[in-house]
C-alpha cells in the first residue's frame, strides 16, 4: 500500500485496535515521535524512547493517567460530583511523595505470601471452569478469562461472587469514559455506573473496620489500625477501585488475547502440551506480544528532547506499548510470536521502574496456571474457522469479545 504524501499522523487512527500493528511498524521506522491534531498528544512508538519516559518520572510526569481522553459532558461531571465520586487513578497517576506514600502502604498487605495462598483456590477456580466445556465447542472469554480475574480479585478483596457481573459492567463504563470515545448521549449511563462503583469501594472498607477478615481490604485496614495511618480510608477505597478494574479487566484482555495468539501459531501450543517447563516464559511472551493496555500517558513538566524531537513543558504523550513491545531494534524478529524468546520478559506491558504493576506477579501466576490446566485437559484445542474478531474501540484497553475455540472430544 502506497503512503506517498502521507503523513503518519494523517494514517493515525487512535481508536482503531482490531490491528493496528501494521501502522505502528511503519511510524518506528518514518516518524516514531509524531502529533496527533486529533489527541492533542505525542505518540511515542519506539522501546528506547517509551523506556527513557518511564525512567525519568521528574521530566514525563504520570498525573494526566486516569484523565478522560474526551471531555465529560456537563451531564456526566454533575452525576460524578453529586454522587461524591472522586476521580483517583490510584497508584497509576499519583506521582513522588504520594506515590511512594501509597504504594509503600499497600506493600505492607499485598505481599508474596497474600498472592501465593491463591494459587489453590485459582486452580481450582480454573479447573471448575474448564470442566463446563462440553460439546467440543466453546468461547474462551464468555466460559474462561472474562470471569476468571475477577473471581480471583474477588477472592483477595473478599467480595462475593454474585457481584461480578456489577463490577465487569462498572469496569466497562470506566473504560468507555476515560479511554473511549463515547457519544454524549451514551456517557450518563455509564456516570451512574462510576458512582455506583465509587460506593461499593468505600462500603467495602467501612465494612472491613466493622469486621475483618482474611482478605487485602482487612489487611490495609489493620496495618491502619496498628498505628500507620499514613493513608486514608477514602485513598484505601481507591486501592480496591484500582484494583477491582486493573486486577482483572486487563488479566481477561491478555489472557483472550493470548490464548488467540497461542492458537493462531499452534506450533506454540504444542510445544507447551509438550513441555509445560515453557509456560511460564509462554506467559511473558504472551505479555509483549498482546498487551491489555495498549498505551500509557505522560505530560512533560519542562521542556525536553525525546529521541530527536524537541519537546515543550505541558507535551501530552501517548506512549504505544503495544508498538514498543514489538520494536525490531529491541526484539528480534518483533512480529513473530515466540513463546521461546530470551528477552520476552523485557515487555514493557506492566510499567518500568518505580511505575511497575504491583499486581504484575498476580497476573502472571493466573496465566500460569491457565495454561497449565488448559494445557492438560485440552491438547487437541484449536481456534473454530470463519470466525471474525472484535475489540472495543477505545485508546487504551485490548482484547477480544469473543474467541471460539473447538476440540476433539475424548471417546
Amino acid at each position: 500500500m502506497k503512503h506517498a504524501n502521507v503523513s503518519i499522523a494523517d494514517q493515525f487512527d487512535p481508536f482503531e485496535l482490531v490491528d493496528p500493528f501494521p501502522f505502528y511498524e511503519r511510524a518506528r521506522l518514518e516518524e516514531p515521535i509524531f502529533y496527533s491534531l486529533e489527541l492533542d498528544y505525542w505518540v511515542v512508538t519506539r522501546y528506547e524512547d517509551v523506556k527513557a519516559v518511564f525512567k525519568d518520572l521528574e521530566t514525563f510526569s504520570s498525573v494526566i493517567s486516569g484523565t478522560p481522553m474526551r471531555e465529560p459532558s456537563p451531564e456526566v461531571k454533575q452525576i460524578l460530583r453529586e454522587g461524591g465520586f472522586k476521580v483517583y487513578s490510584g497508584l497509576t497517576g499519583r506521582m513522588p511523595p504520594d506515590h511512594t506514600r501509597i504504594r509503600s502502604f499497600i506493600s505492607k498487605a499485598f505481599t508474596g505470601r497474600r498472592i501465593q495462598v491463591l494459587e489453590a483456590p485459582i486452580r481450582a477456580r480454573v479447573i471448575e471452569l474448564l470442566g463446563e466445556f462440553q460439546g467440543g465447542r466453546a468461547d474462551i472469554v464468555r466460559q474462561l478469562t472474562h470471569d476468571l480475574p475477577a473471581l480471583v480479585l474477588f477472592m483477595l478483596l473478599g467480595i462475593p461472587d454474585e457481584d461480578v457481573h456489577d463490577v465487569k459492567e462498572w469496569a466497562a463504563s470506566r473504560v468507555a469514559l476515560q479511554w473511549g470515545n463515547t457519544p454524549p448521549d451514551e456517557q450518563t449511563a455509564h456516570a451512574h455506573n462510576l458512582v455506583r462503583y465509587w460506593r461499593y469501594c468505600n462500603e467495602l472498607i467501612d465494612k472491613r473496620f466493622e469486621q475483618p477478615r482474611d482478605d487485602l481490604p482487612s489487611d490495609l485496614v489493620r496495618i491502619y489500625q496498628s498505628g500507620d495511618q499514613t493513608i486514608t480510608r477514602e485513598e484505601m477505597a481507591t486501592v480496591c477501585y484500582t484494583l477491582l478494574f486493573a486486577g482483572h479487566e486487563t488479566t481477561s484482555h491478555v489472557l483472550s488475547e493470548g490464548i488467540k495468539t497461542l492458537l493462531t501459531y499452534r506450533e506454540n501450543y504444542e510445544a507447551l502440551c509438550a513441555n509445560p517447563k515453557l509456560i511460564p516464559n509462554a506467559v511473558e511472551e504472551m505479555l509483549r506480544y498482546c498487551p491489555s493496555l495498549f498505551t500509557w500517558r505522560r505530560i512533560t513538566t519542562r521542556p525536553v528532547t525525546l529521541g530527536s524531537v524537541d519537546l515543550p513543558e505541558g507535551a501530552r504523550l501517548l506512549l504505544a506499548i503495544g508498538s514498543a513491545n514489538r520494536d525490531e531494534e529491541t526484539f528480534e524478529d518483533a512480529q513473530i510470536f515466540n513463546i521461546q524468546r530470551e528477552n520476552a520478559r523485557a515487555h514493557m506491558s506492566l510499567g518500568h521502574g518505580v511505575k511497575y504493576c504491583l499486581g504484575g506477579p498476580l497476573a502472571k501466576q493466573e496465566g500460569r496456571i491457565v495454561l497449565e490446566e488448559l494445557t492438560q485437559r485440552f491438547p487437541s484445542l484449536r481456534l473454530a474457522p470463519n470466525q471474525s474478531f472484535t475489540y472495543l474501540p477505545n485508546i487504551t484497553t485490548r482484547g477480544p469479545r469473543h474467541v471460539w475455540v473447538e476440540w476433539d472430544e475424548q471417546k
